[in-house]
């Protein structure tokens, strides 16, 4: 069993926003000798399970329980929030795809710039060692080196643009319409809006807009208006990597996206118009500001604090905790794997496919009944 322990692992846990099939593919991540699990939708249900001021509380996303955040701020408790990290898994998560890496967040949580989160007080206020910071240099290779981004099932393959044409390559990165980042992070912007904002300034680049991964797939909504995309951009990418867009690319332009991150650890300058995580450092450029956010940070810092520090990991072939080192190197041989068994490509893809239609399906038989699976 793994060394790594995590402290709020410990005793009686209380879910809250988890549905058993959630539960199930995350519970790795909440390991812990003898501890017990329980999944409630109220105050009252968890209380009426043991919940007492010893036990730790679990949010998943952004989700509010007035009543459970009451009780945790009288009785001194911290909730932990959580959403997937950044690099983490082949398939989507959307298509059930189990994670390999968590943000377990004691603060906030890290696409919600209203209020600190453990990642933002982290490169706000950490320490880094030079030790650190070699291992980060080592991290982000490894990471450059295997094209890896959150999400790894799409083709590697260059791009070829006539540049002589052109200013400038900018890439625009796609998020998910009802996405948290979007609802809190992109303060009221739309990549309908985003679209126009950059066209609008660089008239004579050639636009890139690669939509996420999730929307292609079908199972979230983010489509644009073809009246939009064609006035705006120059090409639309749908079938290959983030990696090789970003690597076409001069510019990225996104307004909360991860793939953001991607682009600065691969060296390309980036536009933020929303306010994601790795915004108002000194290493993007920014259209708006976060007061919090004074300290000027250096690429390594900012993969050390991200990669290193702030995810939970655990290890695609065994399932207990380790370091994200082994959980690149096992990450590696999965996505090897995928791209060259068709067989395993094709079982991943068809699970992807009927799974969240499936899951659909029976929520809308069961709606009726106020039952949430």
């Amino acid at each position: 069993m793994s060394s790594i322990f995590y402290p709020s692992n410990q005793g009686k846990l209380y879910f809250f926003n988890f549905s058993p099939w959630r539960m199930m593919q995350t519970e790795p991540f909440y390991y812990a000798p003898n501890n017990q699990k329980f999944i409630c939708k109220t105050l009252d249900e968890a209380l009426e399970k043991g919940l007492d001021k010893e036990s730790n509380i679990f949010i998943y996303g952004i989700i509010e329980f007035p009543e459970v955040e009451s009780y945790a701020k009288e009785n001194g408790m911290t909730i932990y929030r959580i959403e997937d990290a950044f690099i983490r898994s082949v398939a989507l998560g959307s298509g059930f795809a189990k994670p390999y890496s968590l943000g377990i967040d004691s603060r906030g949580i890290y696409f919600d710039p209203r209020k600190s989160s453990d990642l933002e007080y982290l490169l706000e206020n950490h320490q880094f060692t030079d030790e650190l910071l070699q291992r980060a240099k080592k991290v982000r290779a490894e990471v450059l080196a295997s094209k890896f981004s959150k999400y790894n099932h799409l083709e590697h393959r260059e791009i070829e643009i006539d540049r002589d044409k052109y200013d400038k390559v900018i890439l625009i990165t796609g998020q998910v319409e009802d996405d948290m980042s979007m609802k809190f992070g992109a303060f009221g912007l739309g990549y309908s809006d985003l679209l126009q904002m950059v066209r609008e300034s660089n008239p004579n680049a050639y636009i890139i807009y690669k939509p996420h991964p999730d929307v292609l797939s079908g199972n979230r909504k983010g489509h644009i208006a073809k009246e939009i995309i064609d006035t705006c951009v120059n090409e639309v990418q749908t079938l290959i990597s983030i990696d090789s867009c970003i690597a076409v690319s001069d510019e990225v332009h996104t307004l909360t996206s991860g793939a953001g991150f991607d682009a600065l650890i691969r060296g390309k300058k980036v536009y933020t118009y929303g306010m994601p995580f790795y915004a108002g450092w000194g290493l993007t450029e920014d259209y708006r500001t976060c007061e919090r956010r004074t300290t000027k940070r250096l690429l390594d810092e900012l993969v050390a604090a991200t990669l290193i520090l702030f995810p939970r990991y655990i290890s695609p072939k065994t399932g207990e905790f380790c370091e994200v080192e082994q959980t690149l190197q096992e990450l590696k041989e999965e996505q090897e794997h995928y791209f060259n068994n068709r067989w395993y490509r094709y079982k991943l893809n068809i699970k992807g496919y009927l799974l969240p239609r499936t899951r659909k399906f029976i929520r809308a038989v069961l709606k009726p009944f106020r039952l949430k699976i």
